[in-house]
């Protein structure tokens, strides 16, 4: 039995380390640091400045460090190496990166410390790319003293790179606030009619998430009186690409760019959809849930373990599948109940956020106990 498991909490001093974030991982990172700060340990946060602006995890109990690590291998890699160097050079007694990106940075440093890493997502870029990423995950497989997986499909990527210690560590999605509108005010911020069904998404507009397949699948509701509303909240790199084929398709659909008032979006949406290739255990899923908003997400990486049978599961890349599913809940009001019956119960089955710091400080005091 660990220390954490026992009650005596870790109050050593532990530097999480992200790369460039808009989306999950910086909001489990804010978690993290709130959660250990809160129970004495002493935080640092290595990262991009953009992440301390979006996430304030100063705010959140932390000293934030600037260290410039971008999405992708750059020849200021050196920079952020030499960054990262310095930061560890003070009382840090454990370094904890998240995502591929930060752990190789992680390990190019060096550091005197243990060295945890979370793997947060799986490699999907083929070509120059892909080999420069799957490289990446050799060398930080080899080198950490112990890789968390998000899902039990980066945990066995991991053993299979030649991880030391690899172990699951599921990401609980922090609790949303309560809604501050109702779900008729919401609906007339866009002009809604009251009868008119609110389709949901919520993610980093990213090639990844495959937003196109849900605009494309949008394209076919058009037959549907009235015209559901198709709601994409999040900001990233495939936002114009998105914009020219809702403009295309004349697709029901409005892209919101980032919000902070997820819990108030979901108070009027009647049905959310997760379209991903992959995902670990994909926050918006467990809000939606959480939330009790029947949701279609596609049956990929950790998403069936994580949903169970409390949503409909979808082929990845399906755009009929996607179209059937939403258009089979709108129709539907006992199978929405249905679902949003089960959202609530298998929402009670998983980790709190509580139990994610739990499980750290314990990895924490095996390495360095305090």
């Amino acid at each position: 039995m660990t220390d954490a498991e026992r009650g005596h909490r870790w109050t050593g001093a532990v530097c999480l380390v992200l790369a460039s974030s808009t989306g999950g991982v910086g909001q489990h990172v804010t978690s993290v640091v709130r959660g250990l700060s809160a129970a004495g340990a002493t935080v640092t946060v290595a990262g991009p400045a953009a992440t301390e602006e979006q996430f304030r995890f100063t705010a959140a109990g932390a000293r934030f460090v600037p260290v410039e690590i971008p999405p992708n291998p750059t020849i200021n890699d050196r920079r952020a190496i030499g960054a990262l160097r310095a930061a560890l050079a003070g009382e840090v007694d454990v370094v904890h990166a998240h995502g591929l990106r930060a752990g190789l940075v992680s390990v190019l440093a060096k550091p005197r410390q243990p060295l945890v890493v979370t793997w947060h997502n799986a490699v999907l870029a083929r070509r120059l790319r892909g080999y420069a990423s799957r490289f990446a995950e050799r060398v930080v497989a080899r080198n950490a003293d112990v890789c968390l997986g998000a899902s039990e499909d980066l945990v066995d990527r991991a053993r299979a790179l030649g991880a030391r210690d690899a172990r699951l560590a599921p990401v609980a999605a922090p609790e949303l606030p309560e809604p501050r509108r109702g779900r008729a005010a919401v609906r007339a911020e866009f002009g809604l009619h009251r009868d008119q069904a609110v389709v949901l998404s919520v993610g980093r507009l990213h090639p990844q998430k495959r937003y196109d397949v849900l605009v494309e699948a949008a394209a076919a509701w058009r037959d549907i009186r009235p015209v559901p509303a198709v709601l994409v909240a999040g900001s990233g790199p495939a936002y114009l690409p998105l914009a020219a084929l809702i403009s295309a398709t004349h697709a029901p659909v409005t892209l919101l760019g980032h919000r902070g008032d997820i819990a108030d979006l979901l108070e009027a949406a009647d049905v959310a959809v997760v379209t991903s290739d992959w995902e670990a255990r994909q926050l918006f899923a467990q809000e939606a849930l959480r939330a009790g908003v029947p949701l279609v997400a596609t049956a990929v990486g950790g998403l069936p373990d994580l949903v169970g049978d409390a949503a409909m599961l979808v082929p990845a890349g399906n755009v009929a599948a996607v179209s059937e599913a939403v258009r089979d809940l709108l129709g539907d009001e006992t199978k929405r109940a249905e679902y949003r019956a089960r959202g609530f119960q298998r929402s009670k089955t998983w980790p709190t956020e509580e139990a994610t710091i739990t499980q750290l400080e314990g990895i924490y005091a095996e390495l360095v106990p305090t």
